[in-house]
């Protein structure tokens, strides 16, 4: 059986991860599988990770004009950049499941609400208007929908009589539930490349029409693997958002072989199966939240000890700083927006000067503009209560 070491396996990650110095953006979102975009800031953090030369607009000309990718909700309920070319197979393997479950969710919430006797007839009528109106008039805000469509007015209380319940649109739900189904996605935005205000368009009217394969969830497991792998069938279940009985029938769709992880039984594609070549020392700043950061549910061989100061009490993880495939501490920026580092370990003299190197360039190259982190790490929150 072959056998990986977490040194192999870090290998692994620079090379597939951080990638090649001439990765194009579609190139690079593609063998990421997608770049995280919950927080609006991440993907162009990402990319300027991984691209020399990237500037926020060449990402905004992808997603606008180009078309090339577009913010979809997938994985995980997660809301992911991902390539159009793509999308047809990461619609098929994974937003399916998550627009059922928006869908059966919404549907009970109407009905407790006392917003519709019939749950599903209220919804379909809206995603009906919806559809229909955006058809002739999009693309259009949220904002701007709900005030010309009666059909998907209306308030509710998503958690009556907590503390952090209170009266809220239901419009937006619907337009997750037909965003999850690749009915709309997320045209062109309203904000800065640091906020996210998009205006909806049909999916057909921004990408075409495009037609997903058979084997969509074997081929993105397959993809998946190439790129994060090895891995755990625990690994592939949580990335997908799936079930394990399903994460080790598209494992067997694959025919992945058993490999041998240190930290117990892994798997990995037949064809890739090569020693992995030793690599240059390699310095990262990643921002929260980032895809690789996020990238496994079994993290000690890159964590190590530090999972509690780098992931939030809901998996959500800040930024970081990471030296030859390990994490080996955070980053935030000072009252004078200059990014300083956090180590939480000494990563040795060429770690340190790397890294102080890649804060410099963070700092020029963000130039003032503010990240603040959606989701702020124990380590990032360290900062506003006199910690490192």
């Amino acid at each position: 059986m072959r056998e990986f070491t977490a040194d192999e396996r870090r290998r692994r990650l620079i090379g597939r991860q951080f990638l090649s110095l001439t990765d194009s953006i579609t190139q690079v979102t593609a063998r990421l599988v997608g770049l995280h975009a919950t927080d609006p800031a991440t993907p162009f953090l990402s990319l300027w990770a991984r691209c020399p030369g990237f500037v926020p607009a060449d990402l905004e000309d992808e997603l606008y004009q180009s078309r090339s990718v577009v913010r979809h909700l997938a994985m995980r309920r997660t809301l992911w950049v991902v390539s159009a070319d793509d999308l047809p197979i990461i619609q098929s393997a994974a937003s399916n499941r998550v627009a059922a479950n928006e869908h059966r969710r919404l549907v009970a919430d109407l009905h407790k609400a006392g917003l519709a006797a019939d749950g599903e007839q209220w919804l379909a009528t809206a995603c009906s208007a919806v559809l229909g109106h955006l058809g002739r008039h999009g693309p259009l805000s949220s904002t701007e929908l709900r005030s010309a469509l009666p059909e998907i007015s209306g308030t509710y209380d998503p958690a009556p009589g907590k503390p952090w319940g209170g009266m809220i649109p239901v419009a937006p739900r619907v337009l997750t539930v037909l965003s999850a189904r690749g009915e709309i996605v997320r045209g062109p935005n309203d904000g800065s490349w640091t906020t996210s205000k998009p205006r909806w368009v049909p999916t057909t009217d921004w990408l075409g029409q495009r037609t997903a394969p058979a084997d969509a969830v074997a081929e993105l497991t397959r993809r998946w693997l190439h790129t994060f792998g090895p891995a755990t069938a625990a690994d592939v279940k949580w990335w997908f958002g799936t079930t394990l009985t399903a994460a080790r029938k598209a494992l067997s769709d694959i025919a992945a072989v058993e490999v041998d992880l240190d930290s117990g039984p892994g798997c990995a594609l037949p064809d890739d199966l090569e020693i992995e070549p030793e690599v240059a020392p390699s310095a990262a700043l990643l921002p929260g939240l980032d895809v690789t950061t996020m990238g496994w549910f079994d993290r000690d061989w890159y964590l190590g000890a530090y999972r509690g100061q780098v992931f939030d009490r809901n998996g959500n993880a800040g930024p970081t700083a990471w030296w030859n495939g390990r994490v080996v501490g955070g980053w935030y920026q000072d009252h004078q927006a200059r990014v300083q580092l956090q180590l939480l370990e000494d990563p040795g003299r060429d770690g340190r000067r790397a890294l102080k190197r890649r804060a410099a360039e963070l700092t020029s190259w963000l130039d003032g503009v503010r990240i603040k982190p959606r989701f702020p790490s124990p380590l990032s929150k360290s900062v506003n209560t006199g910690g490192t």
